[in-house]
């Protein structure tokens, strides 16, 4: 992605392809524990200065992550709320529905950005194509209707988003792909850049071998920051936006504390030749549910 360095702070962003402002960095909420950890580590970002709460149906959390957006006492045009439609409601109604859903459990009147999880594969449907046709297209509808302000995809690589701006009335504002040292799938990130697609990250500080790494451990201590600080400034660096997950109160402000160092150009190329190392494997083709 074109790189965008300082000025920055939590509260700026960038301006999406539909003119929408989206903030820079966000809070991810997968696996963020029990109802009670999940509502008290989501109030606790937002405390810090997220205004990006990235959430899911599948995640099971999203009556949890509306209990936090209420007890901050935000207005709701200060917050950025974001889910994603469930593989098991694919298709244009049941889209529809599993959005209501999501919208009586957040607590919401409307989202800033709702996305398709996962995109539908060949080896799961011999009717893939038009189930994901049909699931934009119920997209389409809410944004239209103003239910959602932005519509985008997840994981969708090549083979699947491709096919689907064929058809497609609006295009996605955000891609949101598995992204870290390592991880970068550049041709889809190419593919998006191109056309104004902005990459969120999710897993953008991989798994643990990521903070094992020699290379990202040297400068981490060149810039006195840990790696985790290291991997989301250079994503942020890339243009990207990370979407890290964290319940301990102490690791959701060091991973908002990225706003005030910068990384070379020399660490920048050496973190971007990193060879394949952090990333979890998952891609559309591994997906069974």
């Amino acid at each position: 992605m074109t790189p965008h360095n300082n000025p920055l702070s939590i509260s700026s962003g960038y301006l999406l392809n539909n003119g929408i402002l989206i903030p820079r960095l966000g809070y991810g909420t997968y696996k963020t524990g029990s109802p009670e950890e999940c509502a008290a580590a989501v109030s606790e970002a937002i405390a810090t200065g997220y205004r990006l709460i990235d959430c899911a149906a599948s995640y099971g959390n999203e009556k949890s992550v509306g209990e936090a957006l209420r007890a901050s006492g935000l207005p709701r045009c200060d917050l950025f709320v974001c889910s994603k439609v469930a593989n098991t409601e694919r298709g244009y109604d049941s889209t529809l529905r599993a959005f209501e859903r999501t919208l009586d459990d957040l607590g919401l009147t409307y989202l800033d950005l709702y996305l398709i999880h996962w995109p539908v594969t060949p080896a799961q449907s011999p009717d893939w194509r038009n189930i994901n046709d049909k699931t934009w297209q119920a997209l389409e509808r809410l944004m239209s209707e103003g239910a959602v302000r932005s519509i985008g995809v997840s994981n969708f690589t090549l083979p699947y988003l491709e096919p689907l701006l064929l058809k497609a009335r609006r295009l996605p504002v955000v891609n949101q792909l598995e992204y870290n040292p390592g991880t970068t799938q550049p041709e889809t990130v190419g593919f998006c850049e191109a056309r104004n697609i902005r990459i969120e990250a999710w897993s953008p500080l991989g798994r643990q071998r990521i903070f094992d790494n020699e290379t990202l451990r040297r400068i981490a201590e060149a810039h006195g920051r840990t790696v985790a600080q290291v991997c989301l400034r250079w994503e942020m660096q890339n243009g990207v936006i990370p979407i890290p997950k964290s319940s301990n109160p102490d690791r959701i402000r060091q991973n908002a504390d990225i706003f005030d160092f910068e990384l070379t150009a020399a660490e920048m190329r050496t973190i971007d030749l990193l060879p394949p190392f952090g990333g979890s494997g998952l891609a559309p083709e591994t997906i069974t549910f």
